[in-house]
C-alpha cells in the first residue's frame, strides 16, 4: 500500500480523527475534499447507520460514516466512488474503495445469515458478530478474472450492453466454487466468445470494489476458435490490431493495463505501470 493511505481497524469508541461519509449516492465532499474533521461530521444532520474505523491517511485515523440515506450538507455535494477513481488523487481513490467495501459489507451484515438475529460490531477485528449462534462475518472479496487474449498483432476485445458507449474491453468473470484461477479463465473465455486459449500467464491484479472484487490479470494466446457471442452478456467481440484500437477502459484499470502492456511489447514501448 502507498505510505499516505495505510487501512487499520480502529475503535470507534475513540475521538477524534478524519471521517469520510457514505451515502446511496457516493461520498459527501466540499472544497477541500472528502476528508472532514470527524466529530465536526458527527454534528451534522445525518442518518447513521453505521461507523467503522478504517485506517490511516497521512498519519491521522480515519472513520467511516455509512449513511442511511443522502443528506443536505452547506457548501458540500456528492460523488460516487467511479468518479474518483477516473480522476484525482489516486491515493484518496484507495481510502474510498477500501471505505466503500467496509461500508457495503457493513450494511449487508446487520443481520446474522444463519439464524436471522441482530450482529454486533466487533471494534477489536474486521467483523459482525452472532450472540445468539455466534457466527463471525467477515469483509466479503469476490476472486474475478481478468484476461488480455492476443494473436500476434491482434488482441481480443469486446463489449457488454453495460459498458460506456464505444468502449472495448478484456474478457472478465468471478470464479466459479472448486475453481482454479486458470479454470475460470479458460471456462469465461470460452462461454462468453467461444474461444480457446493457451500459454496463460499471471500479470497482476487490483482491488475493484464495485462492491468487492479482487481481479487477477491475465494474458493468454489464441488457440483456436471463431468468436461466436455469448447472448445478453456480450454486444460485440472482434480482433483489433494493436495499431488500429476502439476506444478503451479508463487508465487507472486493469483491463486497460493488461492492453497497455502487451501493446508496448509488441511495439517496442516503455511499460506502462499500474498506479498501486
Amino acid at each position: 500500500m502507498s505510505a499516505r493511505w495505510t487501512s487499520a481497524v480502529l475503535d470507534p469508541d475513540v475521538a477524534g480523527g478524519l471521517a469520510v461519509a457514505r451515502g446511496p449516492d457516493g461520498f459527501l465532499l466540499d472544497d477541500n475534499g472528502v476528508l472532514f474533521p470527524r466529530e465536526w461530521l458527527k454534528r451534522q444532520d445525518l442518518d447513521i447507520l453505521c461507523e467503522h474505523g478504517i485506517g490511516h491517511f497521512e498519519g491521522e485515523p480515519v472513520f467511516l460514516l455509512e449513511l442511511r440515506s443522502a443528506a443536505e450538507v452547506s457548501g458540500c455535494g456528492w460523488r460516487g466512488l467511479r468518479q474518483f477513481m477516473l480522476e484525482g488523487d489516486f491515493d484518496i481513490y484507495k481510502l474510498l474503495g477500501y471505505a466503500a467495501q467496509i461500508g457495503t459489507w457493513a450494511r449487508e451484515h446487520r443481520f446474522c445469515g444463519s439464524c436471522g438475529q441482530a450482529m454486533t460490531q466487533i471494534h477489536w477485528e474486521r467483523a459482525m458478530h452472532c450472540a445468539s449462534c455466534d457466527l463471525r462475518s467477515y469483509p466479503r472479496i469476490s476472486p474475478s478474472m481478468i484476461v488480455l487474449v492476443t494473436r500476434g498483432d491482434e488482441i481480443l476485445l469486446a463489449r457488454s450492453p453495460r459498458f460506456v458507449t464505444g468502449v472495448y474491453s478484456t474478457l472478465a468473470g468471478f470464479a466459479e466454487p472448486g475453481e482454479s484461477a486458470e479454470d475460470c479463465l479458460v471456462r469465461e473465455v470460452r462461454e462468453e466468445v467461444a474461444v480457446e486459449v493457451k500459454n496463460i500467464q499471471y500479470v497482476g491484479s487490483q482491488c475493484w470494489p464495485f462492491p468487492h472484487s479482487m481481479m487477477l490479470g491475465f494474458h493468454a494466446e489464441y488457440a483456436g476458435g471463431e468468436i461466436v457471442m455469448q447472448p445478453d452478456e456480450i454486444e460485440d467481440a472482434q480482433w483489433f490490431n494493436v495499431h488500429a484500437l476502439p476506444p478503451l477502459p479508463a487508465g487507472r484499470s486493469i483491463a486497460r493495463r493488461l492492453i497497455d502492456l502487451y501493446v508496448a511489447r509488441r511495439l517496442g514501448l516503455a511499460e506502462p505501470v499500474l498506479p498501486g
